[in-house]
């Protein structure tokens, strides 16, 4: 059996991109990028050529996230500032039971997931992110009012993302039904379950505890926006 080389998640856009997304993104050798239709993300393995890298992302958006190391960012970038974040891991299946009818939403229903989505992550969901892997929901009353995916996906690791509840709907325990089944449904293709949370939500960080992930390491999300000046 070959060793999983976990090292793979210090560049998770990266490696996503080189083994799984080449389709959803920008291959610059030492830097890579998500098209921004689909996830304004990037990271750079190396800073060679980074500004140029940088200066060519920014003519396709005007608003973007680096994961990890940061290099030196050109005059027509402003940076934002970082979310410092955890990077969790899970290496064996979740028992918690599910007692909700959780559905895959297809593409019938992707207004009501970008609806959901918008209350909560409007910056890191846009319309193309659904192509990126699987999403999953609960309804109530005809109303999707939880839900859970993957994004970035590499040979043996896939990111649960998209882990959101409607506010009228929290405290009910959907979001750990949602994340157990997602992440299950990962270990069923094969591949590992890995997510990123701010280090801030420590009320999420808890949850995904219970449920098995433990933090492999910290990682910083640089938010950089185009200035106004720039042409």
């Amino acid at each position: 059996m070959v060793p999983i080389d976990f090292d793979k998640l210090d560049y998770p856009i990266g490696n996503s991109i080189k083994e799984c997304h080449s389709q959803y993104g920008l291959d610059f050798q030492n830097g890579h990028f998500y098209l921004p239709d689909y996830c304004p993300f990037g990271d750079f393995s190396s800073f060679e050529n980074a500004a140029s890298i940088l200066e060519q992302y920014l003519k396709l958006t005007s608003s973007f996230y680096i994961f990890g190391n940061l290099p030196e960012v050109p005059s027509c970038i402003e940076n934002k500032g970082a979310l410092r974040c955890c990077q969790m891991i899970l290496t064996c299946r979740i028992k918690h039971p599910i007692t909700e009818t959780i559905i895959k939403l297809g593409p019938e229903k992707l207004d009501d997931l970008l609806g959901l989505v918008r209350l909560v992550y409007p910056e890191y969901f846009k319309p193309q992110t659904t192509a990126m892997g699987n999403y999953y929901g609960i309804y109530k009353d005809s109303k999707l009012v939880a839900v859970t995916g993957e994004r970035m996906q590499m040979n043996d690791f896939i990111e649960v993302s998209a882990v959101i509840t409607h506010p009228d709907h929290t405290g009910k325990g959907y979001a750990k039904q949602l994340v157990t089944h997602t992440a299950n449904a990962i270990f069923d293709q094969n591949k590992f379950p890995f997510l990123h949370v701010a280090r801030r939500n420590s009320r999420a960080i808890h949850v995904y505890e219970s449920l098995g992930f433990s933090t492999r390491k910290e990682i910083n999300i640089w938010h950089l926006v185009k200035k106004q000046h720039s042409p």
